[in-house]
């Protein structure tokens, strides 16, 4: 007697976080286990966009919805849980996780609030003094930007490959450094209104820092060796002067007279030559190396810390922070062991503490600055191949 023969579908999953979304997320929907295209369909809140992204309702009480995908190779489902806005009164910790958006911590405790889906890759995230989040996609085309009070979620296109962001204090206008538009490397300022302007600065930009007083913004572009000077108004380029050779990240004085920058060079990668950081003189009509440290093996992120006078420098090949004295650059301290690919430091003044983005352990270590040693509960779990960590300090 003749048999049917049977068909047996492939089973996937569909790639989520444990944690919850906060409202507003924006989740790109990756099935493990069979090819695209596939249908997507959605039950409860929130709604499926074109391109296979899942949109999660700008307003939560706590929810949850299902999302099936399928074609005619396999089926996929996924529950997401939608979460609340993080408390605007709390002090936070906001973690650009490359792989899953911007993970909201509790600075008390370390531990996670929500995550929020920014629809792309971000690789650096800041926060205002108003509570105004921007967040980076280094691999599209749109600036998330968040509100903490009341909570809102929205996205300014045009921002293309973003890489290092910063917020004004004075003027509120968010700075994104692009590695590439239209073949250079570029500057963009999104207004408070939501204008959005650009300028070409170099091969690659990378690395952000701005001078406040002076309304004056840095560039570096690291693959010319380059810094350049940008009108914070006007977006007109000032000057532009050779830095070192893989200028990455920067750093700036609280008097806007020195800058500091990293250049990401190892003698054992195919660039050839050590890396290290770098002090520049900026009140000469020609800016100039004035100090410089000794090899370091990988140099990656900096961050000055005023009240100690120290250069926090991360290195992502030995898993450590070089502590460097701010003036002469010699080191002042034994390196701090942390865990591995350490990403771009952050600081926070007032509770004198240096936080430290672990790209290869999903972790983020976090250290006094005043004594240089661990803090309790560090390092700490947070999103997949985090790259920066910005602090919400309630007023």
């Amino acid at each position: 007697m003749a048999r049917t023969p049977s068909a047996q579908l492939a089973t996937g999953r569909i790639a989520a976080s444990s944690w919850p979304y906060l409202p507003g997320s924006i989740i790109a929907l990756h099935v493990d286990g069979f090819a695209p295209p596939y249908q997507a369909v959605l039950l409860g809140p929130g709604r499926i966009l074109a391109g296979g992204m899942y949109e999660a309702p700008q307003r939560s009480l706590g929810e949850s919805a299902m999302v099936v995908a399928g074609n005619a190779a396999g089926l996929a489902a996924t529950h997401l849980r939608i979460g609340v806005p993080p408390p605007p009164d709390r002090k936070l910790l906001i973690v650009a996780s490359y792989d899953e958006g911007l993970v909201f911590h509790d600075a008390r405790d370390f531990s996670v609030l929500g995550v929020l889906g920014t629809g792309g890759a971000p690789s650096d995230a800041a926060v205002g003094d108003d509570g105004t989040i921007a967040a980076t996609d280094t691999e599209g085309s749109a600036l998330t930007v968040a509100t903490l009070a009341p909570w809102s979620v929205a996205h300014v296109e045009g921002v293309d490959l973003g890489d290092e962001v910063a917020i004004d204090r004075s003027t509120r206008a968010i700075f994104v450094t692009n590695r590439d538009l239209n073949g250079s490397g570029a500057l963009t300022r999104v207004s408070t209104s939501g204008d959005v302007t650009h300028v070409l600065t170099g091969v690659t930009a990378e690395g952000l820092a701005i001078d406040e007083r002076r309304q004056i913004v840095y560039v570096a572009n690291a693959n010319d060796g380059t810094v350049t000077e940008v009108d914070a108004r006007s977006m007109r380029v000032l000057r532009h002067f050779h830095a070192v050779d893989r200028i990455f990240s920067l750093a700036l004085s609280s008097d806007g007279t020195r800058l500091f920058g990293i250049s990401n060079q190892s003698a054992g990668s195919f660039f050839g030559a050590p890396g290290a950081a770098v002090a520049i003189e900026l009140r000469s009509a020609t800016p100039h190396i004035v100090a410089r440290s000794s090899d370091l093996a990988f140099p990656l992120g900096v961050v000055l810390d005023s009240a100690t006078k120290s250069l926090f420098v991360t290195d992502e090949s030995l898993a450590r922070i070089d502590v460097l004295d701010a003036r002469t650059l010699r080191a002042k301290h034994s390196p701090l062991r942390t865990c591995a690919t350490p990403w771009k430091p952050s600081l926070d003044p007032t509770s004198e503490r240096l936080y430290v983005p672990c790209a290869g352990n999903d972790a983020v270590d976090a250290f006094d600055t005043r004594s240089l040693r661990r803090v309790a509960h560090a390092p700490f779990s947070t999103g997949s191949y985090p790259l920066s960590v910005a602090i919400w300090q309630p007023r």
